[in-house]
C-alpha cells in the first residue's frame, strides 16, 4: 500500500515519538541521518527539537508519510535558504524511510511528494540535498532525477579511520 503524505502536520505527541522512533531505528540500520549507530531516542531527541524550532520559526516545513496503519513511515524535512540571493532553492534534509518500509518503492515516493511540495512553494527553482558518499546515495538520488553537482572529500567522520565524501545533488524543478 502507498504511503500518505502530508505537509506541515500539526506536531503532535504522536508525531513527535513516530519522527523519533523512526530517526532513531533509521540511524541504528545505518541510515547516514546525521548520527552514527548505536543511538537511542535521548540522542536524537534535541536534533528534532531543533528541527522543530525552525518549524516553529517559520524556516523550516515537515513532509511526513504514514503508513497504512497510521504510524510515521518516512519523512524529509524542506528548510528554505535564508541567504537573499539564494532564496530560490530550497535544502532537503533528514529524507527518512522506515527500514520495514524499505525496498517497497516509498523512497521515490518521498522525494516524488517532497518535490510536488516544493513546487508548490512560490519562487522555488529548486531542491538542493547532501548525502553521504559511501552508500551509494549519490546513485539512488540521481535515479530519482537529481544531479550531483558537487564533491567534498572526506568531509564526514563517521568513525576514526573512516571519512566520507558529502556529495552535493540538485534536483532543478523546471
Amino acid at each position: 500500500m502507498p504511503l500518505t503524505f502530508t505537509l506541515d502536520p500539526a506536531v503532535t505527541p504522536a508525531l513527535r515519538d513516530g519522527i523519533l522512533g523512526l530517526w532513531t531505528d533509521v540511524s541504528n540500520a545505518g541510515g547516514a541521518v546525521g548520527f552514527v549507530a548505536p543511538v537511542n531516542r535521548e540522542e536524537v531527541r534535541p536534533e528534532l527539537v531543533r528541527h522543530f524550532v525552525q518549524m516553529a520559526e517559520g524556516r523550516t516545513r515537515l513532509l511526513v508519510g504514514h503508513d497504512e496503519d497510521g504510524e510515521v513511515a518516512a519523512t524529509a524535512f524542506v528548510t528554505h535558504n535564508t541567504h537573499r540571493l539564494m532564496t530560490h532553492w530550497v535544502w532537503l534534509y533528514t529524507v527518512m524511510v522506515h527500514p520495514r518500509h524499505q525496498g517497497k518503492g516509498y523512497g521515490r515516493d518521498l522525494l516524488a511528494a517532497a518535490a510536488d511540495a516544493v513546487r508548490g512553494m512560490e519562487g522555488i527553482e529548486a531542491i538542493r540535498l547532501t548525502c553521504r558518499g559511501g552508500l551509494g546515495l549519490e546513485r539512488f538520488y540521481a535515479s530519482c532525477g537529481y544531479k550531483e553537482v558537487g564533491r567534498v572529500p572526506g568531509a564526514i567522520r563517521v568513525a576514526p579511520d573512516d571519512d566520507r565524501d558529502d556529495v552535493l545533488m540538485l534536483l532543478p524543478l523546471h
